[in-house]
Formats: C-alpha cells, sequence, structure tokens
C-alpha cells in the first residue's frame, strides 16, 4: 500500500471505515509494512464480528485452532467498533488478567496509531487513560480487560441506545492444562452466569466467545447445550475442512496435520478439530511400539527411573519405569518395576532397583503436596545416597501429563524391551486414563519428563518418525 496515490489511499480508509476486513489490511499493512496473508477462515471471522456491529448476530461462538489469528482479529474488530462508534465499551476477557491487558494494551497502541488517525479522526484517547488494563475516549468509550473467573466491579459492556455501542468478548477462558478439572471448568462457567450476564448494559449488547475446543464440558460446549437457554450463533472452523482440505494450508499443510492427529489424538480433536471427545481410551497406540529382546550393547543412552508411589496397599501399585533416549532421539522402556507393598517394603525396593539400575540411572520421585511430602522426599533422598535423585510435585492432570509420551509412542519412536511386564503395559496403555491402574503410565510420564529436561506439560515433541 505505499505505492498508492492520495486519491487511492483515501478509498482504502473509506472502505477501511465501512468493512472490517478492509481494516484489517489496512492496519496490518501500517503496523507490519506488510500484507496481510489473508485466508478463509479470516474472512469467515470478520465476517460473523461485522454482522455483530451491524446488530444482526447477538450472540457469538466462534471455535478455532490455536494460533489462527483470532486474537489479532477480536483486537481489530474493537478497534474498528470504536472507530464507527467512539462511545462504545468493551469488557475483554481471557484465562489470564495479563494476557487480557497485554490485548488490550495492542488495541490502545493501534488506536494512536498514524493510519488509524486518518482512517477515523474521530475517535480520541483520553489523556488520563493509560493503564494497560482501562483506557477510555473522550466520547465516553471503554475498553477494559480482566481475567476470565475474576471480579468484574463498576465495569459495563454496551451501551443503552440504538446501535452498536460496544460487546462483552471472551477469548479462551479456559487454560489447556486446567480444563479438565471439574472444579476449574465448572468456575468458569460460574463466572459467565454470575459474572458476565450481569455485566452487560442493555439486552441488545453482543456477548461473543471465541475460543478453541478443550473439552464436551467447557465453556462453548455448556453455551451450545443451552446452558443459558439463549440462541447462539456458531461459528466452527475445523483444521482439517469436511473436504479433507487443510484450513490454513499456509499454517499447516494437511500432512502435517494428519501427522499431528496421529501423534495426539484426543487433543487433536478438541484443539484442531474442536469436536472434544470423552477420553474413553485411545490416547495411547502402544502397537506402534517395537519389541525389541536386549538394550542395545555399546549404544550410550540417557537413563531414568521414574516412580509413581502409591500411599496405600488398598489395590494401589507403586511403579517404576525405567526410560532411556536413544542417540537417534528415540526413546526405550528397558524396566518396569511394579508391587504392592507398604511404605517399607516399597522404600527398600526402590532402593534395590536403583543398585541394579547403577549409579548412572538417574532416579525421579513425586513429592506430594505440604511439609509430609517434603519429609519423604527428604528421607528417600538420603536413602539413595550415591545416586542422583530429582523430584518434583505433580502438575497438571494425569492426560497432560501422559499427553508428550503418547505423542512419541504413537508416531512410533518408542521402543521396549522385551520382557514379563509387557503385556500390563501394553494393556494399561489401551485403556488410559479410563482403565482401573495408571501408575505405570505415570511412572513413564514422569520419566520422560525429566529425559526432556523437567516438566514439559503439553509438549508437541519430535512429531515425525524417525
Amino acid at each position: 500500500m505505499n505505492e498508492l496515490t492520495p486519491d487511492q489511499l483515501r478509498a482504502v480508509r473509506a472502505l477501511g471505515r465501512e468493512d472490517l476486513a478492509w481494516f484489517n489490511r489496512l492496519m496490518f499493512w501500517s503496523r507490519r509494512k506488510h500484507a496481510w496473508q489473508r485466508s478463509a477462515h479470516h474472512d469467515a471471522i470478520t465476517d460473523a464480528l461485522q454482522s455483530v456491529f451491524e446488530g444482526r448476530v447477538r450472540r457469538l461462538i466462534i471455535n478455532i485452532p490455536p494460533r489462527y489469528s483470532k486474537t489479532e482479529l477480536v483486537k481489530a474488530f474493537i478497534a474498528w467498533g470504536l472507530g464507527r462508534a467512539p462511545d462504545s465499551e468493551f469488557i475483554y476477557s481471557s484465562y489470564s488478567s495479563r494476557l487480557a491487558a497485554a490485548s488490550s494494551f495492542d488495541v490502545r497502541v493501534t488506536v494512536g496509531d498514524p493510519e488509524y488517525r486518518a482512517t477515523f479522526p474521530e475517535v480520541q484517547l483520553r489523556d488520563d487513560s493509560q493503564a494497560r488494563d482501562e483506557w477510555r475516549t473522550t466520547a465516553g468509550g471503554l475498553v477494559y480487560a480482566a481475567g476470565a473467573g475474576g471480579t468484574i466491579t463498576g465495569y459495563g459492556a454496551g451501551k443503552v441506545r440504538p446501535g452498536f455501542g460496544g460487546a462483552f468478548i471472551i477469548d479462551d477462558p479456559h487454560k489447556a492444562d486446567e480444563v479438565r478439572s471439574d472444579v476449574m471448568r465448572q468456575n468458569v462457567i460460574d463466572w459467565y452466569q454470575n459474572t458476565v450476564q450481569s455485566r452487560v448494559n442493555s439486552p441488545e449488547t453482543p456477548i461473543i466467545v471465541i475460543m478453541q475446543r478443550l473439552h464436551e464440558q467447557d465453556l462453548a460446549g455448556w453455551l451450545l447445550g443451552g446452558g443459558t437457554g439463549e440462541e447462539w450463533t456458531h461459528v466452527c472452523l475445523p483444521a482439517i475442512q469436511a473436504d479433507g482440505s487443510s484450513l490454513w494450508p499456509e499454517k499447516h499443510s494437511i500432512e502435517e496435520l494428519r501427522r499431528m492427529e496421529q501423534a495426539m489424538p484426543y487433543t487433536f480433536a478438541g484443539q484442531y478439530m474442536q469436536r472434544p471427545a470423552p477420553a474413553e481410551g485411545g490416547l495411547f497406540k502402544p502397537d506402534r511400539i517395537q519389541t525389541i529382546d536386549a538394550v542395545p550393547l555399546g549404544t550410550p543412552i540417557s537413563w531414568i527411573r521414574g516412580w509413581d508411589m502409591a500411599s496405600t496397599t488398598n489395590g494401589d501399585w507403586t511403579a517404576g519405569a525405567k526410560l532411556g533416549r536413544l542417540p537417534d532421539g528415540r526413546f526405550l522402556i528397558a524396566d518396569m518395576v511394579r508391587v504392592q507393598e507398604g511404605p517399607d517394603d516399597r522404600d527398600a525396593i526402590m532402593l534395590a532397583t536403583a543398585r541394579r539400575d547403577g549409579f548412572t540411572t538417574k532416579v525421579s520421585i513425586p513429592q506430594d503436596p505440604g511439609q509430609a511430602g517434603k519429609t519423604q522426599v527428604t528421607y528417600l533422598t538420603r536413602q539413595f545416597a550415591g545416586f542422583t535423585v530429582v523430584s518434583s510435585p505433580e502438575s497438571g492432570d494425569k492426560i497432560t501429563r501422559a499427553e508428550p509420551l503418547a505423542a512419541q509412542v504413537n508416531v512410533g519412536n518408542v521402543l521396549m524391551v522385551r520382557g514379563s511386564w509387557n503385556d500390563a503395559l501394553i494393556e494399561e496403555m489401551r485403556m488410559f486414563p479410563n482403565g482401573a491402574h495408571d501408575d505405570q503410565i505415570d511412572a513413564l510420564s514422569r520419566a520422560f519428563a525429566e529425559l526432556l529436561g523437567g516438566n514439559h506439560l503439553g509438549l508437541w515433541a519430535s512429531l515425525a518418525p524417525v
């Protein structure tokens, strides 16, 4: 656009005033200095958002994969809406108040851009409005940012007058590694019922929910299932289209998407296909594990023995998984110890296992919350004198912790030494996470995370088979 004549630039600005897609093109060029690489899903989102501005849609849900420009388009909508109606009042929320404030500030920077001011000269920022999470226009407009689940006191979205007057926008209300918690998920739904619905200034004020699907009963699923009794316009944009093509080929080719689907089927179904399903097995594809007769001789391997420790002997197992990383990047399950014993015998077995493994095998043990957990870790560390021992609290739910390892299993990057323990492990993988036991998976997940340098929740590691 830097080659446009003054008359052409005025024409583009006039188009940008009337059309959100043109506004996006204009501001992208102004702020990024290169053309906006539009795709069909961008047009679908901007069309839906413009329908909200024009009053044809009052409740809108957009489901789209992560990192597919949704937040950029929502921020552009706020800036454009303020340009069209400078007294508009917006509340913008996300799962993190910090992220919400950052997006709010980015909109403020857009409103201060010279090209924006040339397109919407009537929009002026108040001099006393400098906060990242709250700023105003001289016409009475407002942008207020808040974290989903938090209180919003003294602020409302929309105007009590005809025409567009702002909106309540909810951008990814759930944190991915918390959404499988019934409590955390319900907290967001309660927040919507108790806070969001009371913070719209008029029944005509639009509410926009734009998010990746993470669970059958996440906020979008609850609303679409009739949670509030309202009718919602639903724009669903799966990464793989009905005709088998990629939604955004420039971002992910269909071959890349299929590899991702193979590696993490449960996560891919929700976040990328917008069809979350209950995890009724299928997270692991253990038939893709190659069984070998022995550990390769002379091969340098980094070894970890990860433990999952039972707190009782009433049907619970203590499991210790020995996992190694081969020079070519593949992983080798070399051994599995699984016992049902009281604390004293359990600790003795753990120490005997460490001695059998040798001093080159690192030992990783979980730390339970509270002082008792710290005391137990201190005791075990002393028992393992001479060995390298690491400990950490478990973080995230079992599925989230297991997914990085499952990704490697599912693309054929995991080997297993033949042993009497193989069948029990394979069966546990087949049934995980709804089987009777998950101790071996927990132990392997801990060892895998430690091999990669610590806690790697949600890691999409090395999806291509070696």
